[in-house]
């Protein structure tokens, strides 16, 4: 199969632990998992494992969309209140549009969980044709967000000239309008 046919997301891990292996990165991994459970279409992963840093957050989305052409780029850690939690200020410096519905959504599901939700500042934003979203660090939150949000996401995928892409329609119907 042709390279070009494989659709490319990318994952980005913001912990300055885990980049610096002070503890194994999970969010990444459980990221990963969701995709390969979900997902139906051909696909690949650029991952990253990268410290709460501003720059180097804005740097790397910029990379895996510019470069890499990937039309989805999860990012899992950085969205808390803490001095270090830099990863919307980031998003939000490498995006053209933001798409704050994501955020919202995420947060409303999260609520159901945990009363700390309120605390999370997840986004999500467009960069050309690539989706960028924002997820908590911890694994099961991820999942969590990702079942309230995944549906739209491939129609925005669409909206925004990147690939098709199929999903598993056992977990979840994805919303696609109906051509006229």
């Amino acid at each position: 199969m042709s390279a070009a046919l494989i659709t490319k997301f990318g994952l980005i891990t913001v912990s300055d632990r885990a980049s610096t292996g002070v503890y194994e990165d999970l969010g990444g991994p459980a990221i990963l998992k969701y995709l390969e459970s979900v997902v139906t279409t051909n696909f690949e992963t650029e991952t990253r494992i990268i410290p709460d840093d501003t720059g180097t957050i804005r740097d790397t989305i910029i990379e895996l969309a510019d470069q890499h052409g990937c039309c989805l780029i999860v990012t899992t850690g950085g969205t808390g209140p803490a001095v270090r939690d830099v990863t919307p200020e980031a998003t939000e410096q490498a995006c053209q549009k933001m798409m704050p519905g994501f955020g919202e959504l995420m947060r409303g599901v999260s609520l159901q969980y945990v009363p700390t939700a309120i605390l999370s500042r997840q986004t999500a934003g467009i960069r050309g044709a690539s989706l960028v979203v924002n997820l908590p660090g911890n694994p099961k939150a991820i999942a969590e967000c990702l079942d309230a949000v995944f549906p739209a996401i491939p129609y925005c995928v669409d909206l925004i000239d990147g690939p098709f892409i199929e999903t598993n329609e056992t977990r979840f119907k994805v919303f696609r309008p109906k051509a006229k």
